[in-house]
């Protein structure tokens, strides 16, 4: 076969994980023409062609630049732009995908690799949650993190509420070996949540050193999102100098009123760090609500305390900010506020959020942000874009978060420009998790590509109905087979399960 390559010249590939599935269903290969090719490197677009041939991107030029050999089969996506799969670093797909293999809502907007076990909480053992995932058929490529809350409950059972002994921690410390070994990328934590809110820094910077040693990175759900943001935020940092681990600050945020323009503080920190060799990078969804527990609005745990209750609604600016979502006790209040709860069942909101945790606590939305911080976080060079949702996520961020960048923030605001949105959800969470096989539009590189519309591409999920497809994505291919074509999955499982290489 011969190639003729343009500017762009082919490059050696040496992939770093292995997948279950291959590239048995890719075709002889196709021609992609005349789309504008924005490669996720951050670099300007262009006009080009990209020949696709066995799963993977044999040549990439401007058009008409590419010698193919004949039986090619040629695809015309001019007016659309042609970009890498998006890789969602953090999602939580992680028990729903046997029921939807084809993860309809993250396809729907060009994402071909999510990455679960965040927050501290994974699936275990890992290598049995792998198998399980090639055994699926599923459409997207999967890898996952080990938890470090899950690592926790499981040496210390139900008596976490407290520091860990020196044993306990050896005892963890072996599980998240164990974890890297079965190929998980790193170790997460969930800092806000049981059992991670009682452990001490020196723990996490034990279980930190055994993920570095094996080459994965360290992402964290901080302990405090609000008032205690910058101090969280130095514990991560903290961390990663320690370990010399890469640190992952999740879905970075200034989480209520009080701390409404610390952005500006948390990426001065960041970037100190950084001047110091400390490699730490964070990411964000672009909206202005969180979805989390409804316990963590009460930092000290005293659910039954009125004074301690009352404070916390307060700090996040009262119980219409909090829009309640997965209460099983009376499930007609879901999607109400609290404070519409609360007159629903003539409460205060203290009595109505005591009474909601004693009968076993809720999901909860919690729409405390400020779009100046969503702003700034977005504009920044180390902050690179995931979901923190997933299939059949009660926020609209699991089925919209990319769609939304390329429809809100790129075509009718301008904060970040086209090439820089692709960039952040492709080539740098890509690189944060060592897979230098996708990322980027390069010949050698596995053919994960999105075909979108960049005048209609647009996120349709709402607070109120969070499944809604995105819409104006064209096409969606993993390793080169499409799974995504007018507006429907074509249900073909070119996915499966990514494994790290172990040292």
């Amino acid at each position: 076969m011969m190639l003729k390559l343009s500017c762009r010249t082919a490059i050696t590939l040496v992939a770093v994980v292995v997948t279950a599935s291959g590239v048995a269903q890719t075709a002889p290969g196709t021609l992609l023409q005349g789309a504008t090719v924005v490669d996720g490197t951050g670099e300007r677009a262009f006009v080009g062609d990209v020949l696709v041939v066995d799963g993977l991107i044999a040549a990439v030029g401007p058009t008409g630049s590419l010698e193919v050999p004949a039986g090619v089969v040629i695809e015309s996506l001019e007016g659309l732009v042609l970009a890498p799969g998006f890789v969602d670093i953090h999602n939580h797909s992680t028990d729903r995908l046997a029921g939807d293999p084809t993860a309809r809502t993250q396809i729907a907007q060009g994402v071909t690799t999510i990455v679960v076990g965040a927050d501290g909480g994974s699936p275990w053992p890992i290598a049995g949650y792998l198998d399980d995932l090639d055994r699926m058929g599923l459409s997207i490529s999967v890898a996952t993190l080990v938890g470090h809350g899950t690592v926790r409950h499981a040496a210390m059972g139900d008596d976490y509420k407290r520091p860990a002994t020196a044993a306990e921690v050896a005892d963890m410390a072996q599980r998240v070996e164990r974890g890297m070994h079965e190929g998980a990328f790193g170790l997460s934590s969930g800092l806000e949540y049981d059992p991670g809110f009682y452990s001490e820094t020196d723990e996490l910077i034990e279980l930190a050193r055994i993920a570095a040693e094996q080459g994965g990175f360290y992402m964290s759900h901080i302990r405090d999102e609000e008032e205690g943001v910058l101090d969280a935020v130095a514990e991560a940092i903290q961390i990663g100098g320690a370990t010399g681990i890469p640190v992952q600050i999740s879905h970075v945020k200034a989480g209520n009123a009080a701390v409404w323009g610390k952005s500006v503080d948390i990426l001065k920190l960041i970037t100190a760090a950084r001047a110091q060799g400390i490699d730490v990078l964070a990411d964000q969804y672009p909206y202005t609500a969180w979805q989390s527990s409804l316990s963590i609005v009460v930092r000290s745990r005293k659910f039954q305390d009125p004074e301690e209750v009352h404070e916390g609604i307060a700090a996040v600016g009262g119980g219409n900010r909090l829009q309640i979502i997965g209460y099983e006790d009376d499930r007609s209040v879901n999607g109400m506020r609290l404070d519409e709860v609360a007159a629903s069942w003539d409460m205060t909101e203290v009595e109505a959020y005591m009474h909601m945790m004693a009968q076993g606590g809720s999901g909860v939305i919690g729409h405390t942000m400020n779009e100046d911080d969503v702003d700034r976080f977005m504009a920044s060079e180390f902050v690179m874009t995931a979901s923190d949702g997933g299939v059949g996520s009660a926020h609209p961020r699991g089925a919209g978060a990319f769609a939304r960048i390329l429809g809100h923030y790129v075509r009718e605001r301008g904060v970040v420009s086209l090439e820089r949105a692709i960039q952040r959800g492709t080539s740098m969470p890509a690189a944060r998790l060592g897979l230098d096989d996708r990322g980027v539009i390069q010949a050698g590189r596995r053919a994960d590509l999105v075909a979108f519309d960049p005048t209609t591409v647009h996120a349709r999920s709402t607070f109120r109905y969070s499944l809604r497809q995105a819409e104006g994505v064209h096409r969606t291919w993993v390793n080169g087979v499409v799974v995504w074509a007018d507006d429907q999955a074509t249900n073909a499982s070119p996915g499966g399960a990514l494994r790290r290489a172990t040292r």
